[in-house]
């Protein structure tokens, strides 16, 4: 009597294990602001003034009374003495009524004037300035507070900082941030066939690309990576290296070697020296992966195949990690409609397709989507992703995923 197989899990069902079973890190350490890049915040920053702090011009001309201006047109302009000079970083005096301040953006609005005309619209004659229009009050002036409010959250807690937040950090004045610290992975490889570039390739043997693409990857992520190396193809040196990378890892990575080969010791040695749940996913490229613990570390076993291993890397491992490091504010990467410009059986499987964008603003599809073809991963500009048993015409409309969206 045969055994059942157990039907392979959706792409959604193994990631919300996944994310199921992840532990956030919750250790903080302070970071200088200009250090912070790419690293989550702790708690909330809140802003302890305002932004602008008062009230100044979004453009080089003059502070005025709009009602000293009102009848200002090219035909009837309006010379007004030019009272004072005030430069950003300087405060002005009040305005006289009936004069014009000569002003340069970022600079404060000096008491009294309620508009800027902007210099194209004036010509200066020595003390005084003629212009050309009439503004309205409040023109070409960015009032307090109108970016920031003192005592508002600019960032929440499990923020994922980049350069857009370091920025409106620093607009507040924060020197320093609480932030979690890194999350701490170790990755190691095995098979007696991986040769490092610039080795002598011995018969049968490759060259070892995943370790490159893996710890790029985790590079981009914010990681503090320990990489162990290629491991001898035995079971002893890999629950040795196992239980090294488990002392000092929140998660360990491996490519390739859970298969039940007899050459493949990741998943015996897993299971001796912790837990192992391996699963069949419906997806393709990256049907095999391995989950489960091996200590205090959490365990990912990818495929071997490089274009598996990368995708499934994207699909899995880099919102693993963003949950790991405590990225609450993670979100779905986001997919665009976008027209095939190709044909397409489909398969039975959640499809992977590497894709790129062509001139008519279309897509186009990679010749060969083979799993062993690296080469596709550098031609595309991201992930077609099709629905099981679902085949594509061209002009029929798709679901792509940029690699932009997916690398960080």
């Amino acid at each position: 009597m045969t055994g059942t197989r157990k039907p392979m899990l959706s792409r959604q069902e193994a990631l919300d294990f996944l994310l199921a079973a992840c532990r956030p890190v919750a250790e903080v350490e302070t970071v200088p602001t200009l250090e912070a890049n790419g690293r989550v915040l702790a708690a909330d920053c809140v802003s302890g003034l305002d932004v602008p702090a008062r009230d100044n011009t979004q453009m080089d001309g003059y502070a005025v009374r709009a009602a000293d201006c009102a009848g200002g047109t090219d035909a009837l302009p309006t010379s007004l003495p030019i009272s004072q000079r005030i430069p950003a970083g300087h405060v002005g005096e009040p305005l006289r009524p009936g004069t014009a301040a000569r002003i340069f953006t970022g600079a404060f609005i000096p008491e009294g004037a309620d508009a800027v005309v902007m210099q194209e619209q004036c010509e200066a004659n020595g003390d005084s300035v003629t212009i050309r229009h009439a503004p309205r009050a409040g023109e070409w002036i960015r009032r307090a507070g109108e970016d920031i409010r003192s005592g508002s959250v600019i960032l929440p807690a499990g923020t994922r900082l980049r350069s857009q937040e370091l920025g409106l950090a620093a607009s507040i004045g924060l020197a320093s941030l609480p932030l979690l610290r890194r999350v701490r992975v170790g990755v190691f490889f095995t098979g007696d066939e991986l040769t490092m570039p610039g080795e002598p390739l011995a018969p049968g043997g490759i060259y070892n690309s995943n370790r490159f693409a893996l710890r790029a990857l985790l590079e981009n992520l914010g990681c503090e990576l320990t990489d162990f190396g290629i491991v001898p193809d035995n079971l002893d040196a890999t629950r040795a290296v196992l239980r090294q990378a488990a002392a000092g890892s929140d998660l360990i990575i491996t490519s390739g070697g859970v298969s039940v080969g007899e050459e493949d010791h990741v998943k015996p040695a897993v299971e001796a020296e912790g837990r192992l749940a391996m699963w069949q996913i419906a997806i393709k490229p990256g049907k095999p992966l391995a989950f489960g613990e091996v200590g205090n570390a959490f365990f990912i076993g990818l495929p071997g195949n490089p274009v598996s291993s990368f995708v499934t890397f994207l699909l899995f491992v880099r919102p693993f990690l963003l949950k790991l490091q405590g990225a609450g504010a993670a979100r779905e990467p986001a997919a665009f409609p976008l027209r095939a410009d190709f044909d397409w059986k489909g398969d039975r499987r959640n499809e992977f397709l590497r894709a790129r964008l062509n001139a008519h603003g279309g897509l186009d599809l990679f010749p060969n989507q083979s799993s062993g073809v690296l080469t596709s991963t550098v031609w595309g500009d991201g992930l077609i992703d099709n629905p099981a048993d679902h085949p594509i015409a061209a002009g029929d409309t798709v679901r792509f995923i940029p690699f932009n969206e997916l690398l960080y």
